[in-house]
């Protein structure tokens, strides 16, 4: 397939399946589950709780989000009136915790959202606020072994810190020998054109500001 396809969302061919719903790209999955055995041997259950999104799944995400029909979280994770804000202001706060369509590494089927389902409590359902992974959190003890072991299957925490773009995010992990070779490779005009051709809600100021989002959200990441 056509890489910016590929790097936008567009396709999903370069990809494998794993358990029902889950769309990994095929080093990446092999990866994971190396990992996933590791874990399992010492008792920590590890699974995936999102994988390949499409640029239409993540368009649905940013348009419920734009027109109010989703939640938009603040830098505290608490639920947001956005009522009352200018459509700059709505993207800012809704890519804190959510990626334009065509700009989320989730497209590349390179990165992955984990959490441990034996660690839940019961009647909980898993929210992906990073509370959960911190200290007192129900998935800390996933994240300590994370933290430890991840590296040695090629994984690491792109947004690990908070560098004023995307939110803490200690449940979403890279597998850095593909993730990195594609975003040597994406381009800003790749992602105008995979806005210009679509019809995601606020489209024209997203690509007024994207130079600014560009830099803010998309390439400030930790290695």
């Amino acid at each position: 397939p056509c890489l910016s396809a590929v790097l936008t969302g567009q396709v999903s061919t370069h990809l494998v399946r794993y358990r029902d719903h889950h769309w990994l790209h095929p080093d990446t999955l092999a990866a994971f589950l190396a990992m996933q055995q590791a874990a399992k041997q010492v008792g920590v259950h590890l699974e995936i709780a999102s994988s390949f999104r499409s640029f239409s799944r993540q368009q649905l995400i940013w348009d419920g989000k734009m027109k109010g029909q989703r939640v938009v979280l603040d830098n505290q994770a608490k639920p947001l009136d956005t009522t009352q804000l200018s459509d700059r202001e709505k993207i800012l706060a809704i890519l804190h915790w959510s990626a334009i369509p065509g700009s989320s590494r989730h497209h590349w089927g390179t990165d992955i959202d984990v959490y441990s389902p034996n660690l839940l409590p019961n009647d909980y359902q898993l929210q992906l606020i990073p509370s959960e992974y911190q200290t007192q959190g129900c998935q800390y003890p996933l994240a300590q072994w994370l933290a430890k072991n991840m590296a040695k299957y090629g994984f690491y925490l792109p947004y690990r810190a908070d560098r004023g773009g995307v939110a803490i995010e200690p449940w979403h992990l890279s597998h850095r020998p593909v993730a990195a070779n594609y975003q040597a490779q994406f381009t800003i005009d790749m992602l105008d054109h995979a806005l210009a051709n679509s019809d995601v809600v606020g489209k024209a100021q997203l690509r007024i500001m994207l130079p600014t989002l560009w830099q803010r959200f998309i390439t400030n990441i930790g290695d």
